[in-house]
């Protein structure tokens, strides 16, 4: 039995799918702000707003790209505790035990 999602937040896909979208949204409106604020002049009321409100966007802007890191790590640490990814095998294609320290790998110096 599979459990289907009623809302978007039901599953860390669906949350992060929906923190891109806004993320795309939050930019794009930015954007529009960023030139109606150059056809403005200094100095006007409208034009201090506009500027309070790329501040906000650029704010929501920098927690949504935060939130979705922060899904996308918690995807990937469940992939991990469910086995839903496998782990990389320990040994190179030659059949060779690969070096756990990159340090182990490199030829002692006669001392």
């Amino acid at each position: 039995m599979s459990y289907e999602p009623e809302t978007p937040f039901d599953s860390i896909e669906g949350a992060h799918e929906y923190v891109s979208l806004m993320l795309e949204a939050v930019e794009e409106a930015e954007q529009e702000i960023a030139a109606e604020l150059a056809e403005l002049g200094p100095g006007t009321r409208r034009a201090d707003a506009l500027r309070t409100v790329a501040y906000k966007l650029a704010r929501l802007a920098d927690h949504s790209r935060s939130s979705r890191r922060l899904l996308n790590d918690l995807r990937t640490l469940r992939r991990l505790l469910l086995a839903e990814r496998r782990p990389k095998p320990s040994a190179t294609s030659s059949g060779e035990p690969r070096p756990e320290r990159p340090e182990a790998a490199l030829p002692r110096s006669p001392s």
